[in-house]
């Protein structure tokens, strides 16, 4: 089970950070993928993080502008989201991915498993 938590307002220029609690998940390595879904658009990867290595991989529209992480304790990744864009608001959606070492979001086939979403809108 993924719970998200996080979303939210903030003008151009400003942070918010995303919270994705695991549950249930036994495995040593999977993959936690961020991604979102702009009003009438398709859903698209921002970057994900591998629970195995502890390595992360980000979209180029957000490199440089969002960290993934992790909190080992509390089984939670976040998505630190700096120098926000008006183009960043949408509904972010985390999901993990059980059967690779290495994540990836191109492409979200091998997500199985999804949190609900939350809401990040950006404007001035």
């Amino acid at each position: 089970q993924l719970v998200e938590s996080g979303g939210g307002s903030a003008q151009p220029g400003g942070s918010l950070t995303l919270s994705c609690a695991a549950s249930g998940i036994t495995r040593d390595y999977y993959g936690i993928g961020w991604f979102h879904q702009a009003p009438g658009k398709e859903r698209v990867g921002v970057g994900c993080f591998s629970i195995g290595d502890g390595s992360s991989y980000y979209a180029d529209s957000v490199k440089g502008r969002f960290t993934i992480f992790r909190d080992n304790a509390k089984n939670t990744v976040y998505l630190q989201m700096n120098n926000l864009r008006p183009e960043d608001t949408a509904v972010y959606y985390c999901a993990a991915d059980l059967s690779s070492y290495k994540c990836s979001v191109v492409g979200d086939f091998l997500y199985k498993f999804w949190g609900q979403g939350t809401e990040v809108t950006v404007s001035s």
